[in-house]
């Protein structure tokens, strides 16, 4: 019994031991909000937590139900909001796929249907706001994990836009899927090629005036702390190619596949962030709904780095144009990195109706938003 009773003792002083060496995340942990930073004028609240590994977001049209994507964790939530959009109930809509990160609402005959991507699978729920039924869409998408997680975005066109990123960090695929987007039929599921050589896009977003697709494309690892940097794209016109594997953010020749590329024969990226930053969720803020310093920017979670020696990104950036139109990046919301160790890293940004600004994070298995005070 006394041999028991001093075990206990000894397993108790370990733990508390890891509890303080850990103290900082575990209070961090317990209250997310008091150490993330955004401009003055605005604040930040939790609007639910506990969604393990929370990815890409979808907010129904009436927005008292969030849809929350995940990677690892295999599910697809639904969160029931109360009148201050804040999660009074969650369910699993969807379980045991694999990684469903990626998706979005379509408003169909009536109803909004959530479609999901999940790896190799396309997954619809109709009425998904009360309906926990999934049909099959399609199971035609290559099945590599490697940047196999998806991000969807309906364009203007109704059609479904579907990336599918390289099975490698630099390689070229003999089947011209992979390092694409890819835009799809929500009725048929047939897909087709909208634009190459896309080594990694987890954040998709048309332009509200022009109706153009913005992407973000993480740029491939082993090259250096600062190369290439991380992209954002616009597409101008379908089958362009934006130079992966052979050129990268438009002026790097690829030591491995460039051999004999011309730079001029690809699309330059409209703009660029920080090497390994890992640029994901983007969208246009149309509102001012956070302040008029803000309306027009597009706003991008940077992920993180790990391929890194000084760790960049965990922040949510905006690009914020001036009196001219120049596109500035700016920090908007920091505090996910902290004297080198990581509280959180975002993933997804969206925006509601009235202008506040929800941000997934996979890390801390929650959502937040951002308004003004």
């Amino acid at each position: 019994m006394r041999n028991k009773r001093v075990y206990l003792i000894v397993v108790g002083l370990v733990v508390a031991a890891l509890g303080a060496g850990a103290y900082g995340y575990r209070k961090y942990q317990a209250n997310p909000v008091n150490r993330l930073v955004v401009p003055e004028g605005l604040k930040i609240s939790v609007v639910a937590r506990g969604h393990r590994d929370a990815r890409q977001l979808a907010l129904s049209k009436d927005e008292k139900t969030l849809f929350v994507g995940t990677r690892k964790k295999g599910v697809v939530y639904r969160v029931h909001l109360d009148a201050d959009g804040r999660g009074v109930k969650t369910e699993v809509l969807l379980e045991g796929l694999t990684m469903p990160s990626g998706i979005a609402l379509r408003e169909h005959d009536g109803r909004e249907d959530l479609y999901i991507g999940a790896l190799n699978a396309l997954w619809v729920v109709e009425n998904a706001v009360e309906s926990n039924t999934a049909r099959l869409l399609t199971d035609k998408f290559p099945d590599k994990r490697h940047h196999g997680w998806k991000y969807l975005r309906f364009g203007p066109d109704g059609k479904l836009y579907v990336p599918v990123g390289a099975p490698c960090n630099i390689c070229k695929s003999e089947d011209p899927v992979f390092a694409s987007i890819q835009r799809l039929d929500p009725d048929t599921g047939l897909f087709e090629p909208f634009v190459h050589g896309v080594r990694n896009s987890v954040g998709l977003a048309f332009h509200p005036e022009t109706g153009q697709l913005w992407f973000t494309d993480n740029g491939r690892d082993m090259l250096g702390e600062d190369v290439p940097p991380e992209e954002v794209n616009i597409v101008t016109q379908v089958g362009q190619h934006f130079g992966y594997p052979f050129v990268h953010a438009g002026t790097i020749i690829d030591p491995e596949f460039g051999a004999g590329a011309a730079i001029e024969d690809y699309v330059k990226p409209a703009f660029t962030l920080q090497a390994h930053s890992a640029a994901l969720g983007l969208t246009f803020n149309t509102s001012d709904g956070l302040g008029p310093a803000w309306k027009g920017a597009v706003f991008i979670a940077e992920h993180g780095s790990w391929n890194r020696t000084e760790m960049v990104g965990y922040r949510v950036s905006a690009f914020v144009p001036d009196a001219t139109g120049t596109m500035t990046l700016q920090p908007f919301m920091t505090g996910f990195l902290e004297d080198g160790k990581v509280r959180g890293r975002p993933n997804d940004v969206l925006f509601t109706r009235s202008g506040d600004l929800l941000v997934s994070d996979d890390q801390l298995n929650a959502v937040f938003r951002v308004t003004r005070e």
